[in-house]
């Protein structure tokens, strides 16, 4: 985030719960953000509850690597194994390591839990199917880490399975999308039942010891599945254009969309047919209203058990996703739209009914969550806690530093993508917020002042 701190005096409190929700690929397209096309009643319930982050933006634009920033606090690798690099690191040098946030709340009298997907590999294990109970991503962090599979087996296979068990073998032989209708059962309804179950034991010691409870939901991952029912409001309702459609000119991060592509897609590429990029875009939405709808549930046991006062509420959107966007379907690329996710902080004791449009990145959330919940602070981390935007949520300020193929920084004007070979781009957010007209060349000293400062900020990015 890159704020100038504000100190804060706090008084003796009971000890808050943390209940963190993570959602995979989750674009800022939802109600509470001005999609009001898409169906998310519970999501939005939350937002307007607490505080909404409009311009927050993740330090990968893949899961892994965003999650490693999430969990850690930490810049770090920009590829999917960044927690099990850091796993083999900490077996080497344990000192070299900082500790991960569910660590962190858990050596301060924390019970931590994972359910579902929250590290990289949902349930937290390496191995060919990812239940290789001796590879651990994140050791020592959990005291339970969970990952239920039912008739997809495997945590690999409930990671891309759809509807009763069918699980991914070879993507092309495997629909881009559906809606499966009567009983059909999904991967995330068995995290949904985890996670539950999970909140009730956890509620029978929570005076005694607070919980750090996180639950990742798989969808709006690919491939598209989501019950019928999420699919039905969808069927009529009218959409509106995809912005800047078209493939960028020049050198930039665009590419091929190769995730999306090599599942079935019937022989149609939604760059060239419009009709089948409606109904991608379509069960996205479903998807979404689907993720939406077991945030409800989640939020619902939570009330059951009275234990809404005391819980601090995070929904997190590990990165964004292009539907259509520079004629890129996935994420990848270091536009804004792969970037940019939702952030929603619900705190009963001090936030309320609040948005702001400062920026903010992943890595905030750690020392943020610590504040809130009167905690110390690690001291080495990259993060910088967000109190000073929720006490002054008028501010604009702030910059966000993202990595993929190449190094990135956003400010409140612009956006400066820097390529591993000395290419630059250069995008002014207020005559141009689509990122289609690279002007760095023009632009020359800015382009080394914006430069000098995404150096600085990843001077410390650990390496693996």
């Amino acid at each position: 985030m890159c704020l100038v701190s504000a100190s804060v005096g706090w008084t003796q409190k009971p000890a808050k719960n943390v209940l963190l929700i993570c959602v995979d690929d989750l674009r800022p397209e939802l109600g509470c953000y001005g999609a009001d096309y898409v169906s998310s009643p519970n999501i939005d319930s939350l937002a307007s509850h607490g505080m909404q982050f409009n311009r927050h933006f993740v330090q990968a634009p893949t899961c892994g690597a965003s999650r490693f920033a999430l969990l850690t606090g930490c810049y770090g690798p920009s590829g999917n194994h960044a927690l099990f690099q850091r796993a083999k690191r900490m077996e080497k040098d344990p000192s070299s390591i900082t500790p991960s946030m569910p660590r962190w709340f858990r050596d301060h009298g924390y019970t931590s839990v994972s359910v579902g997907k929250v590290s990289h590999h949902p349930g937290g294990r390496g191995g060919a199917d990812w239940n290789k109970e001796d590879e651990i991503e994140m050791p020592g962090a959990w005291d339970r880490h969970l990952m239920p599979t039912g008739s997809w087996q495997h945590p690999r296979g409930a990671m891309h399975g759809l509807a009763d068990g069918e699980i991914r073998k070879d993507a092309s032989q495997m629909d881009v999308f559906q809606s499966a209708g009567g009983e059909a059962k999904y991967p995330d309804d068995l995290i949904l039942k985890t996670s539950l179950d999970e909140l009730a034991t956890l509620a029978e010691d929570a005076a005694e010891k607070p919980f750090f409870l996180a639950v990742g939901f798989i969808r709006p991952h690919l491939p598209f599945g989501a019950p019928a029912e999420h699919m039905e409001p969808y069927e009529n309702t009218v959409l509106p254009g995809i912005p800047h459609p078209a493939k960028p000119s020049g050198q930039t991060t665009w590419h091929g969309s190769g995730e999306f592509m090599r599942y079935n897609r019937w022989g149609k590429n939604p760059n060239q047919d419009d009709a089948f990029a409606d109904a991608v875009r379509r069960h996205y939405a479903a998807c979404v209203s689907y993720a939406d709808a077991n945030v409800g549930k989640v939020i619902q046991r939570l009330n059951e058990l009275k234990l809404r006062e005391s819980t601090i509420i995070v929904v997190w959107g590990d990165h964004g996703w292009h539907l259509g966007e520079h004629a890129i379907w996935g994420k990848h690329a270091l536009f804004e739209e792969s970037l940019h996710s939702p952030l929603i902080l619900c705190d009963s004791s001090t936030i309320a009914n609040l948005q702001t449009d400062a920026i903010v990145e992943t890595v905030d959330l750690f020392p943020t969550l610590c504040e809130l919940a009167d905690i110390p602070q690690p001291s080495d981390i990259d993060g910088e806690s967000l109190l000073p935007v929720l006490q002054s949520p008028e501010t604009s300020d702030g910059e966000a530093v993202s990595y993929a193929k190449g190094t990135t920084i956003r400010t409140d004007r612009h956006r400066l993508i820097v390529h591993p070979k000395g290419h630059r781009e250069l995008y002014d957010h207020v005559s141009d917020p689509d990122e289609t007209t690279n002007i760095a060349e023009t632009n020359p000293e800015l382009v080394q002042r914006l430069e000098q400062r995404l150096q600085k900020r990843l001077a410390d990015r650990q390496q693996f």
